[in-house]
């Protein structure tokens, strides 16, 4: 039986440029658009939140009716929990610096991103088989481990993925595995996924090409591409 997941990000800033660690408030930009993103969506579709206040508020403004699965909670950042990147990096550069480039890494004394993806495919693999459609709102940082998994991508690929305020993205789930579906457009029809910002001249070039390849300085590349929506 096919399973659609429906997956949308929790909107929130905390008011400046910079990021800030498992914390913001709601933000009122976007959610109209978003709400017309979730109107195919069936009402009796069953609707699951992270237990965060961002993705309870996210859900209230969308006019979701949602149950709290603590599965799809956000990622441990530790002691930096409601800090500033800019802030982290001042104090910790070399502690930073591993964790946006080794999914071991968990410098903050929190979680690492590996594990963190591995909740996420545990969470994903265990969706009964008669679940039908469903919604799934989370923060950011769970829905690009979710799309890690369903992309069947590498979790060092976890920074490579862009899941902005609001995204919404659909997984769909055969016999054969998860597919990846923009809803509204909100997807890029190509996805990129490279191991170092250095080689990202030579993935663009290769975009369109489905698989693992090496480009020709001998980086390995992850490429998927993601089918167009459907209007």
């Amino acid at each position: 039986m096919t399973i659609r997941l429906t997956l949308v990000c929790g909107h929130t800033t905390n008011g400046t440029a910079d990021t800030v660690f498992g914390h913001g408030t709601l933000r009122g930009d976007g959610l109209h658009e978003a709400g017309a993103g979730l109107s195919a969506t069936p009402l009796r579709t069953p609707t699951v939140r992270s237990p965060s206040n961002c993705c309870a508020l996210t859900s209230a403004a969308l006019g979701l009716k949602t149950t709290v699965d603590p599965a799809l909670r956000d990622i441990d950042y530790g002691m930096w929990r409601g800090r500033t990147m800019a802030e982290v990096a001042a104090a910790d550069p070399h502690g930073l610096s591993a964790w946006l480039t080794d999914p071991d890494a968990a410098p903050h004394g929190g979680e690492s991103v590996r594990q963190l993806c591995h909740r996420a495919a545990h969470w994903l693999n265990s969706l009964p088989h008669q679940t039908g459609g469903a919604v799934a709102v989370a923060e950011p940082a769970v829905v690009k481990a979710l799309l890690v998994h369903a992309l069947s991508a590498p979790a060092r690929a976890f920074w490579r993925i862009e899941a902005p305020p609001l995204y919404i993205v659909s997984l769909m789930r055969r016999d054969d595995g998860w597919s990846v579906r923009p809803v509204d457009g909100s997807f890029p029809s190509e996805v990129v996924l490279h191991p170092s910002h250095r080689h990202a001249d030579h993935s663009r070039r290769l975009v369109g090409r489905q698989g693992s390849h090496r480009s020709r300085d001998g980086a390995e590349q992850w490429l998927v591409r993601v089918p167009p929506a459907r209007r």
